[in-house]
């Protein structure tokens, strides 16, 4: 059964930075291009990154602040957020890029001040 848990969300004060881990079992990742998704409040789930192999590629809404990251080894994604605003604030996710999964719980991110 394949499963993600998403760690690394709190409270953050807007300018503020948090890292965002996914740790992925019953599955490897290596085999597939991964992402990062969020879900808004009141909105639907959206696109925030993905990594493949090598490339990477963003949602406009990122504006060079967030790096999407994995670790192949340890079978884990990871997501790096800087100068967060209160827009961000939302669940986010992990998931293959396509032929998404189960989602799991997601990991709170909160920018307020």
């Amino acid at each position: 059964q394949v499963q993600f848990v998403e760690s690394g969300g709190g409270l953050v004060q807007p300018g503020g930075s948090l890292r965002l881990s996914c740790e992925a079992s019953g599955i490897s990742i290596i085999a597939f291009a991964m992402a990062w998704y969020r879900q808004l409040p009141g909105k639907q789930r959206e696109f925030v990154a993905r990594v493949g192999a090598v490339a990477k590629h963003y949602a406009d809404f990122v504006k060079d602040r967030f790096t999407i990251s994995r670790d192949n080894d340890k079978n884990t994604v990871f997501l790096e957020m800087n100068r967060l605003e209160p827009e961000d604030t939302g669940v986010y996710y992990c998931n293959t890029e396509t032929h998404q999964r189960s989602w799991g719980q997601g990991t709170q991110v909160t920018v307020s001040s």
